[in-house]
């Protein structure tokens, strides 16, 4: 790759750059190696003035290791920050992983200062993990009003279906952030929320007008910047009334009209990720970097090849196809964002604290988490069950290899063995295990003739569009029930799927429905349904058979 050519224009540029890369040191660890610059790459492009990072991946021990050696290979500020919208634990073991945001909307609806509450503690855990790992950016919250139940991407994502759910749940989630001195980002402008279709696969288009935009999607985002959150993450998606030629990434009209004069936000505008297919479809690396700065974007997130993207960039300067001034405006903007945070002072960092006596998770968070998923739980007639012989534990995942989730020690997969249910595996690789047969799609004959305990670990994830939509779930649990072999249901993530499988739910079938689906809101769901079963120290779940598709 041709180097970058050291001159204060291109250095300057590079600073609002910000590039991926694996939280592991070792560029064999990296998980996304087509996205995650390898070390050399990285060390070049740092030491050239490029002035962010975006981490995902290992260990809270070996970010806060890597976030050092990030600082020092660029030698000034930079902003390092990472996608943790439901805790450090979520990218970063070792940190904790904290129920989806949706979990606090739905408690919202029946206890409003609890639900705050723990919104405001929730940013608080997520913002001192972040901290003490070396990160100084949260890429949260998310401002989106998921009113769209098919939306594929934002989901459980999302705190709420409402414009007052997600305004006062976002603000309380931004306090937090604010009191442990991180940054936070709401995301994803103009609103996310109503979309079927995955901006990390296609351009999803919406037909909203302004006065619709001002009734609902923008009202998070007014709450949001009046609450004090520094940033604001562009969205991949047309809005045909507002600007029909270009996405809200690269519209004049959607971040500057809109964003700067309307709502009069003054922070730093980042774009979500160039690299994802909504954009990379129709535009290339530099032409994309371009059209958002033009637009008004002060930091570019992921561009697909960050030397083109900076090369188009200084181009555009140099020709006065962009003035100078909007280059130091974004400039000063991001000097103002890292002189806020300190650029995360070695006080918080975990080289030296990773010890017994002082490890990431305090007790508080721990004690969050738990508490957290109790609150979110929804019950309906509890258990406990029992399994025979040829008692099934049948599960389906929409995420593996890995799958972070669903672990040779999971709850899921340990409590019912020891129960006496053999451990059936349900995933999207391998032979379709579905019958052409509307009434009857399950294809049983392949496994034993015993009860079953199905769990479904299914929520929206970005890369997986639509696929699981279409999943016949509703007739796999009237087959069940007609032949009396449901035993129990267990739904982890996806509240509109649950209530679609309970409203067809015979009475007194036990079922459970937990937004997390992390090895806490497993053990929490499962107690409910499984009698204790003793456990032996040598104990290991039962051989997994895999039932694919």
């Amino acid at each position: 790759m041709k180097p970058l050519i050291p001159n204060p224009l291109r250095r300057q540029v590079a600073e609002l750059v910000v590039v991926r890369a694996s939280g592991h040191a070792s560029d064999q660890q990296r998980r996304y190696p087509q996205w995650e610059l390898s070390n050399t790459e990285l060390q070049r492009l740092l030491g050239d003035g490029v002035g962010g990072v975006i981490l995902l991946g290992g260990t809270s021990t070996e970010l806060a290791h890597r976030c050092q050696t990030l600082k020092q290979w660029a030698k000034a500020p930079i902003l390092l920050c990472a996608d943790v919208e439901e805790g450090v634990g979520q990218r970063f073991e070792g940190g904790t992983w904290l129920v989806p945001p949706m979990a606090l909307g739905r408690l919202y609806q029946q206890d409003q200062n609890r639900a705050l509450n723990l919104a405001e503690r929730y940013g608080r855990c997520t913002g001192y993990q972040a901290h003490r790992c070396g990160l100084n950016w949260v890429l949260g919250p998310v401002c989106d009003v998921n009113n769209n139940p098919a939306n594929p991407v934002i989901n459980v994502r999302a705190w709420g279906e409402n414009t007052e759910t997600v305004s006062s749940l976002v603000c309380a989630f931004q306090r937090g952030l604010t009191i442990e001195g991180v940054l936070g980002c709401a995301k994803h402008f103009p609103g996310h929320g109503n979309t079927g279709i995955d901006s990390h696969l296609q351009l999803p288009v919406l037909e909203h007008n302004l006065h619709q935009l001002e009734e609902l999607e923008l009202v998070p985002f007014q709450a949001a910047i009046k609450a004090g959150v520094d940033s604001v993450m562009t969205a991949h998606l047309l809005m045909r009334n507002l600007d029909a030629s270009h996405p809200a990434t690269l519209s004049q009209t959607v971040l500057q009209n809109l964003l700067r004069d309307q709502l009069k936000f003054e922070g730093l505008v980042v774009t979500d990720a160039l690299v994802m297919q909504a954009i990379t479809q129709t535009y290339g690396a530099g032409e994309a970097a371009v059209m958002a700065f033009d637009a008004g974007a002060d930091l570019i997130l992921m561009p697909e090849d960050a030397d083109s993207a900076i090369e188009a960039l200084c181009k555009a300067l140099q020709s006065g196809q962009i003035p100078m001034q909007r280059l130091e405006a974004s400039r000063e903007r991001r000097r103002k964002a890292l002189r806020k945070v300190d650029d995360c002072s070695n006080k918080f960092l975990l080289n030296n604290s990773t010890s017994n006596n002082n490890p990431l998770e305090r007790d508080e968070d721990h004690a969050l988490a738990k508490e957290l998923v109790s609150a979110s739980l929804e019950i309906l007639h509890p258990g406990p069950i029992t399994a025979t012989d040829s008692g099934i534990n049948l599960l389906r995942v929409d995420g593996v290899l890995p799958c972070s989730v669903l672990t040779a020690t999971a709850p899921a997969l340990v409590l019912p063995s020891e129960a006496g249910f053999q451990n059936v595996l349900h995933h999207n690789l391998g032979i379709s295990p579905w019958q052409d047969d509307p009434k009857e799609p399950l294809a049983l004959e392949r496994m034993s003739s015993g009860p079953i305990l199905l769990q479904l670990f299914l929520r929206g994830n970005p890369f997986r569009g639509d696929r699981d939509r279409h999943e016949p779930w509703a007739a796999v649990i009237n087959q069940l029930q007609r032949q009396k072999r449901l035993a129990a249901l267990v739904v982890y993530g996806n509240p509109y799927l649950w209530d679609e499988l309970t409203h067809g739910l015979d009475t007194g079938i036990p079922a459970v429905y937990s937004p997390g689906q992390m090895p806490e809101a497993q053990r929490q769901a499962l107690s409910y349904l499984l009698k204790p079963a003793k456990v032996h120290s040598n104990s290991q779940p039962a051989l997994l058979q895999e039932f694919t598709d």
